[in-house]
């Protein structure tokens, strides 16, 4: 899919909300079948997202990240822990060198927003709980040049916080 290049026919009504709901001329689309086959057309082009056939491509909206990781399964322990994410639109990714976990901290409020790597360029927002329950299993490490608060997957540290900021 990320090799088509249909020509652009506009913009749709739909949206993604931050909580991996999908909208259409702002209701719900209730249909599950019909949220993960336009999960498998969507593709980011720089900060833009669309649906994308292979005879056209039109925009649509994404508040935050296209989808949500709703569940996680974890495996392993320290360097060898492998952490496995479910999206709300059922795929499944592990997290690791190709799917890489980053945090972003609010800059006022320091609440952080986690995502996941699914698929070229697209990720999934950690969901609060999911990311409550990985942070039961977080460790330190020393990582660029500090040390820091974070997740092991695939044999990759993935830096949460500072240590220093967890008082």
């Amino acid at each position: 899919m990320h090799l088509w290049n249909p020509p652009y026919c506009g913009d749709l009504d739909m949206e993604i909300r931050r909580d991996g709901t999908w909208f259409y001329l702002g209701t719900p689309i209730g249909r599950h079948a019909l949220v993960k086959l336009f999960a498998s057309i969507i593709r980011k082009d720089g900060d833009d997202y669309f649906l994308v056939t292979p005879v056209e491509k039109v925009g649509i909206r994404v508040i935050d990240a296209p989808f949500a990781a709703v569940d996680a399964d974890l495996s392993g322990a320290g360097r060898d822990q492998l952490i496995t994410f479910t999206t709300n639109v059922e795929d499944s990714v592990t997290a690791g060198p190709e799917n890489p976990i980053r945090v972003e901290r609010d800059p006022a409020t320091g609440e952080p927003s986690p995502y996941v790597l699914v698929r070229r360029n697209l990720e999934a927002l950690i969901d609060r709980k999911t990311f409550y329950r990985l942070v039961e299993k977080g460790s330190h490490a020393d990582h660029a040049g500090g040390r820091w608060f974070g997740l092991w997957s695939g044999g990759v540290f993935f830096p949460i916080i500072p240590s220093a900021e967890l008082g």
